[in-house]
């Protein structure tokens, strides 16, 4: 956020290759969402609304999965060797913030 004032452009994330392909996929989850919404206000099926939301989280799953991927490969391996324990230690809480669900 800081460098939208000082003019530089920020610093190239791990996603950044994939970007396209990884905003396509968040808006098929998004509609995904809309999708379980209107079964709930269709009064449709619990067990089928149930079987979309498992659907709607493994497809974020995935996404997180990818994203960890690409920190690990682009933000902790690329990192000067001072700063690897430091982004080492903030992929083990991401992971642990997602293992936390439910």
């Amino acid at each position: 956020m800081g460098s939208m004032s000082t003019g530089v452009p920020p610093a190239p994330r791990g996603y950044t290759a994939t970007k396209d392909q990884l905003l396509n996929r968040l808006r098929r989850i998004e509609g995904q969402v809309r999708g379980v919404e209107g079964m709930v206000e269709d009064d449709r099926y619990c067990i089928d609304v149930l079987t979309q939301i498992a659907a709607v989280q493994a497809a974020l799953d995935k996404v997180a999965l990818g994203l960890l991927d690409d920190h690990a490969r682009h933000c902790v391996m690329g990192a000067e060797g001072d700063k690897q324990a430091e982004k080492t230690d903030e992929l083990m809480a991401a992971v642990a913030r997602l293992m936390r669900r439910g």
